[in-house]
């Protein structure tokens, strides 16, 4: 089953689906099959709609338009769309948003199915207030877990709509989520530095708060097999890796960048870095030594999206585009999928035809990359034949 996990920044230029002035204070998965993800987005306390296109960013060069074209367009949330999960039934998705709200929508159609799934205690004030950064799916698909401004973790029941659960401790906002492979844990990370581990059934802190010396936590992630946790944020710019079981810190792996998403292998080989700087870089875990790095990106990479074989890789970016990774060879796949604004999050269908993405324009977005993986060649990059039966894991930022 998908994970997914968003990651934002505060600052200027920190932020990825927001922008920000620069005196603000800021505080702050699709998941794929078998693939685990933790990425977190911009949280701030005061969460601008991400209703107006940014221009594009002055380091980036304005590429020519995509020839690439969205398949379907949801439209409806008032603010940008933060995160994106598929239903394991492949003909829906939930999004989320910093207008507070979830929408749970037709794939095909694009049309919203219900009315919107809002949190009545924290109110409809459409000021960022109460904004939805991320949101995470279960691995039944039965339990949606979302974060936000205000710091709690929610639950809630697909099937009903219904909020199902409040988690209380988080100081600031939270920043990214990651539900453990027999979904009786759920880890987050926030802006308070601190990440949390979450009894599911009791709803209770059961390891942590754990200071983890970043002073805003990005993205969390379990490894697959669920006894380490990784995390990377702001201040040290560092990848950690911490004892699932007992909260002891294992190994720091110092880096040159700020740390927004990551992506755990399902074979628990490599672990995938997204930083602030566009670059997509990949360690073995073995040794944690850098093995790859994928080139392409312009702007930080808010979102991950590992396909469940290991070898497709989806990312969406500040630089207004998504793109796709074959990690055969660690080259993009086709042109870039190209956007009006920030690409807040990207997560790869179940049987990885398509993508969606949340965009800071206030849609989602369906593309058909089947089509582009057919036209380079490369549809064997969604074969599942001999995948390892472990999911693995993503975040977005």
């Amino acid at each position: 089953m998908f994970r997914t996990h968003i990651l934002i920044r505060s600052e200027v230029k920190e932020d990825r689906c927001v922008d920000l002035p620069e005196t603000s204070t800021l505080r702050t998965t699709h998941s794929t099959p078998k693939t685990l993800v933790g990425c977190s987005r911009i949280r701030s306390n005061i969460v601008e709609a991400l209703s107006t296109p940014m221009p594009p960013p002055p380091t980036a060069k304005v590429k020519p338009p995509s020839r690439i074209k969205p398949l379907q367009t949801m439209r409806g949330h008032t603010k940008g769309v933060t995160g994106v999960v598929h239903l394991p039934d492949g003909r829906r998705i939930i999004t989320c948003s910093a207008d507070g709200s979830l929408r749970l929508w037709n794939l095909e159609s694009g049309v919203q199915i219900g009315d919107d799934w809002r949190d009545d205690e924290s109110g409809d004030g459409g000021d960022g207030k109460h904004a939805v950064w991320i949101i995470a799916l279960s691995p039944n698909g039965k339990t949606i877990a979302s974060g936000g401004i205000n710091g709690k973790v929610r639950l809630w029941d697909v099937e009903t709509e219904k909020l199902v659960a409040r988690w209380i401790g988080h100081t600031e906002g939270t920043e990214s989520l990651c539900w453990s492979v027999d979904g009786k844990r759920v880890v987050s990370g926030s802006y308070d530095g601190t990440i949390r581990v979450w009894d599911v059934e009791s709803g209770d802190t059961v390891l942590g708060p754990i200071k983890t010396e970043h002073r805003n936590v990005f993205a969390v992630i379990y490894s697959p097999d669920t006894t380490k946790i990784a995390t990377g944020g702001r201040n040290e710019t560092a990848l950690k890796i911490w004892d699932a079981k007992t909260g002891n810190l294992l190994s720091t792996i110092k880096l040159d960048s700020r740390v927004w998403c990551l992506a755990w292998t399902s074979d628990q080989k490599k672990i995938i870095v997204a930083s602030e700087g566009g670059s997509i870089r990949i360690f073995d875990t073995a040794t944690w030594q850098q093995i790859a790095i994928l080139e392409g990106h312009t702007d930080a990479v808010n979102s991950l999206s590992l396909f469940q074989n290991d070898r497709l890789l989806a990312s969406g970016s500040d630089d207004f585009s998504a793109r796709l990774w074959n990690l055969d060879t660690n080259l993009p796949v086709g042109p870039p999928m190209q956007h009006q604004t920030t690409v807040c999050s990207a997560a790869i269908s179940a049987d990885g035809k398509q993508l969606v993405t949340g965009c800071g324009d206030k849609n989602a977005y369906v593309w058909d990359i089947h089509t582009t993986l057919k036209d380079a060649g490369l549809e064997d990059l969604l074969s599942t034949h001999n995948v390892n039966t472990s999911p693995s894991a993503s975040s977005q930022h």
